[in-house]
């Protein structure tokens, strides 16, 4: 009895089995044709143009708007230091005397020399009067010709000795004049290389004279940003010594042409340093607003695809991808700015890769 239980159990453990494998086989084909009907679906989007405006921090430079070094242009020694580092001074204040004994003499001996040739042009002078008006007389043959003429000539050549004279006295004066450095401007002393008694040559520089009172603010644009205006005139930097503190300076000029060495343009803005808190020569931080003055199309970064030959969009044509090339712009919070052969109302792929080749066909689901 038992045994035949024992039996009936195994045959219909043995009728389960058999009918499970026959279910399994007969859903593997159905699960196939699912997966064959499952169809690529890529994310686009309908490209349109907007406004471009970006907020970039640059390194800047302070420079006084004015500054010159004084040099001393004739050998000699210094005989008197009139100001001192930081001293402020007038446009043609006195700052530096220096002495060379020997230049005086040579002008007191030019001067001479100068007085000794007007003399004798005045006496040449005189004689060609006297025959000048003797040969107009009635009484004829009372002075030959040839002796006025001779006179006439002397008196050229007398003529010209003077002046030559003049000249040479003239110029050892104006480079006495050397002798006294004097300020070009208004400004503060901020370099003194020279003390009294010094032995100082030609080209040697003593001073160092700049004008604080308004700074030029230098800024190296890139390239890229160049051209795209500023919104406003005014812009905002600031300095490491005011970490905390915004300053306000004016757009004056813009230098025109790129530096081929560092590929940016100078853009100098003015600041009005009435109250002396900046210094020239430190270095700033210039918050610039650009602004495009068209608009442009920006896409998101991923919809950018870059290999080594080329940058490129998918283009979506006719249910057909295509591959557009392109340039890259500005970055903005929006994405980066495109230029191209792309126009309003394109379909372009939100996710661009070089592994979707031109001419695939796939469903397209629009992202907005």
């Amino acid at each position: 009895m038992k045994s035949n239980i024992l039996l009936m159990k195994r045959v219909i453990l043995l009728s389960c089995t058999t009918l499970a494998l026959a279910a399994c086989n007969n859903n593997q084909p159905a699960k196939q044709s699912a997966a064959a009907n499952v169809q690529d679906t890529v994310p686009v989007f309908i490209l349109h143009d907007t406004s471009v405006a970006k907020n970039i921090e640059l390194p800047a430079e302070l420079l006084p708007y004015e500054q010159a070094a004084l040099f001393a242009r004739v050998q000699g020694y210094v005989k008197e230091m009139k100001v001192d580092l930081g001293d402020k001074v007038r446009r043609g204040q006195t700052l530096a005397l220096i002495e060379a004994p020997e230049l005086q003499t040579k002008y007191a001996e030019f001067q001479l020399s100068m007085q000794a040739a007007k003399a004798k042009y005045m006496s040449s002078e005189d004689v060609y009067q006297r025959l000048y008006k003797a040969s107009q007389a009635k009484t004829a043959g009372i002075v030959a010709p040839v002796d006025l003429e001779r006179s006439r000539n002397q008196l050229i050549a007398d003529s010209s000795s003077y002046e030559a004279a003049r000249k040479l006295a003239q110029s050892y004066k104006e480079v006495a004049g050397y002798l006294e450095l004097e300020a070009p401007f208004d400004g503060i002393v901020t370099g003194r290389n020279a003390d009294r008694g010094a032995l100082v040559g030609t080209n040697q520089m003593l001073l160092t004279v700049q004008n604080n009172r308004i700074l030029r603010l230098r800024i190296g644009v890139p390239e890229l940003y160049v051209a795209s205006a500023t919104a406003k005139k005014d812009i905002s930097f600031r300095v490491d010594a005011y970490p905390e503190k915004l300053f306000t300076a004016t757009l004056s000029r813009k230098s025109g042409s790129i530096d081929p060495s560092t590929r940016t343009e100078q853009w100098e803005f003015i600041y009005d340093n009435k109250n002396n808190e900046l210094k020239a020569g430190a270095f700033a931080y210039v918050k610039l607003n650009l602004q495009r003055n068209n608009n442009s199309f920006v896409v998101p970064p991923v919809a950018i695809a870059t290999t080594q030959e080329r940058k490129f969009v998918i283009l979506v044509k006719n249910g057909k991808a295509e591959w557009v090339d392109v340039r890259q712009g500005m970055s903005t919070d929006k994405g980066i700015e495109i230029f191209g052969n792309i126009h309003n109302g394109d379909t372009l792929v939100t996710r661009a890769t070089d592994e979707r080749k031109p001419g695939n066909i796939a469903y397209w689901k629009v992202i907005k």
